[in-house]
């Protein structure tokens, strides 16, 4: 319902009424979602500027790479991780990508590229057909760990191992990617030397360290600064 949303064709007001009857633990979750659509949107209207810059300012002090080669790799789905390649090609064709697989793509551009969540926010917005500036910028800098949530910082999401959690069978890689489809099972989401599919662009294991050594130089300037 999110494009209906994005586009005012359905008020929240109208989706919690109809889910007030309802119980469940689905119809929590929805609401919730809902919550939290309408949560970014207020920390957009009381910090205008967030929408183009930290809303913890202390993370602009972040090392962050120029976008290069593999920030185009990134946004045309030819990483060598298959469910970020998977997502970004949904994206590009369908303008929808499911909100797991968001995260796993914006984790790869932030802590496995080290490329500034403002360039992939940007991408996004040109893309999604639900594309909301409040909920956009503000998920982005959730998983920058730059946003309203203080934790997020530390979680490096492993696109191998999100990818067999959440796509066990490999059915969403296999129809994304069509270079990976003989590939049997969970092994789509581990390729090896496959012909017209790029090996990984980056070690995931190196690629994580190196982006918590760069969060650890924030803190320790910021509790330097007092």
């Amino acid at each position: 319902m999110s494009t209906y949303l994005r586009w005012g064709e359905i008020h929240p007001r109208t989706m919690l009424a109809d889910l007030a009857p309802r119980r469940s633990k689905g119809a929590a979750t929805y609401r919730k979602e809902l919550a939290w659509r309408e949560f970014y949107a207020d920390v957009l209207f009381h910090h205008p500027e967030s929408a183009r810059a930290d809303l913890r300012r202390e993370w602009s002090a972040m090392r962050y790479d120029d976008p290069g080669p593999a920030f185009d790799a990134w946004r045309e789905g030819r990483t060598g991780f298959p469910v970020v390649d998977a997502g970004m090609r949904e994206l590009r064709a369908t303008g929808v990508m499911h909100n797991r697989v968001r995260m796993i793509c914006a984790s790869f551009l932030v802590k496995d590229l080290h490329v500034w969540w403002r360039h992939g926010a940007r991408h996004f917005m040109e893309w999604l057909a639900d594309g909301d500036l409040a909920s956009n910028q503000h998920n982005w800098q959730w998983v920058a760990g730059s946003g309203t949530d203080a934790a997020p910082y530390f979680r490096v999401f492993n696109p191998t191992t999100q990818g067999r959690k959440f796509d066990p069978e490999g059915n969403y890689v296999r129809r994304w990617v069509p270079e990976l489809a003989h590939l049997p099972g969970p092994t789509i989401h581990e390729p090896r030397s496959v012909d017209g599919y790029p090996a990984p662009i980056v070690d995931h294991a190196a690629e994580r360290h190196e982006a918590l050594a760069r969060y650890d130089e924030v803190r320790a300037r910021t509790a330097a600064a007092g």
